[in-house]
Parts: C-alpha cells; structure tokens; sequence
C-alpha cells in the first residue's frame, strides 16, 4: 500500500505538458504562459454563480484554452506564469480547457 501512494504522489509532481492532456482527466500540475485574457461574464447555474472569463496559454508543446473563476479573474495578467495543480482538463467546441474546478489550485509562479 505504500509503494502505491509514493508512486501516486511522484505521479502528481510530475510536470504535465499541453500534448499530453485528455479530457475528463485530472490535470496534477501544468505550467503554462498566460497569452490572453477574455473579457469576465457572470454565469447562474445549480453548481456555481459567479464571475467566470476565458483565456488561452502555452507551454512547449502547444496551446490550451483556460477557465478562470472568481478572484483569479484578478490575479492573473498576460504574461504570468501559472501552475494549475489538481485541476481538470474537457473538451469544449473540439478544444481542450483546463481549470481548477472546485478542489484544484492555481498559482502564479512568474510574473
């Protein structure tokens, strides 16, 4: 049983890139550059009712779209450097997005 949670957690550090994302899998941690930014909206749904706003990154090897939910909406500019960590990867309009979901995180690790 230990050797399966060290393997798990040395999984979870690893670093994912662009290329290797599915949809409806967990995204354990992604680096990416912040390209753009979209203008925030507010959405009214059962799960969530709040700010929301679209924007776009890049790693190595290529480009993902991104949802951006509440105060992160604010803390990230164009150009930053985010970490998405324990965070959801879906297909959208045939795109594949990341976000945090409810459980993930996201920090800035270069501005």
């Amino acid at each position: 049983m230990e050797n399966y949670q060290n393997n798990r957690q040395a999984r979870a550090q690893e670093r994912q890139y662009v290329s290797q994302l599915k949809p409806k899998r967990v995204v354990n941690r992604l680096d990416l550059l912040i390209l753009r930014i979209y203008p925030r909206r507010i959405i009214y749904s059962e799960r969530y009712t709040g700010p929301v706003a679209a924007a776009c990154g890049r790693d190595e090897s290529g480009l993902v779209g991104i949802v951006l939910w509440n105060e992160q909406i604010d803390n990230v500019r164009i150009g930053d450097v985010v970490r998405f960590e324990s965070g959801w990867c879906q297909m959208r309009d045939g795109e594949l997005i990341v976000s945090t979901g409810v459980n993930g995180k996201l920090r800035i690790i270069d501005r």
